[in-house]
């Protein structure tokens, strides 16, 4: 009886410490998982929603904070920069998933004129807020040298 009962205890404090090591196992796979990087500014829920045309650069700054930059193209322009990266596993290299600009048109007296969402569709910088390509000129001159700059890691 006492055999028996050895025996028993043996099997249970193999299980024991076979489920102790699974565990281990798992959690150090856990710590493995991938993860997610944002750079740049976050855009606020709602917040493009909240800048009609024709408000104020005051009302924009109050809603989406201060620009990463600001350029001058017939009046002036404000650029929100973020780039999103992620990594499936630990110390792998990061891949970039998205990038954007977002950029708020003033006319001459400082109010909203347009708002663009920018960001890469097949390779093109393409404005997700009227769903076209920017043309040649002043506005794509100044947002390919961005998305050049936020290409690298």
């Amino acid at each position: 009886m006492r055999t028996t009962a050895r025996m028993l205890s043996r099997g249970l404090s193999t299980r024991l410490r076979t489920a102790g090591a699974i565990a281990l196992t798992c959690l150090a796979l856990a710590a493995c998982t991938g993860e997610q990087f944002q750079k740049g500014y976050i855009l606020p829920p709602g917040a493009l929603e909240q800048i009609p045309i024709g408000a104020s650069q005051d009302q924009v700054l109050i809603v989406m904070g201060t620009p990463s930059t600001v350029a001058t193209l017939d009046g002036e322009v404000f650029y929100y920069i973020s780039q999103r990266a992620e990594r499936p596993v630990a110390f792998m290299n990061q891949k970039m998933v998205d990038q954007r600009v977002i950029a708020v048109y003033f006319d001459k007296n400082r109010q909203v004129r347009r708002l663009a969402n920018y960001g890469l569709k097949d390779g093109k910088i393409f404005d997700f807020v009227s769903r076209t390509t920017p043309t040649s000129g002043q506005e794509l001159s100044y947002l390919t040298p961005l998305f050049k700059l936020l290409s690298f890691n």
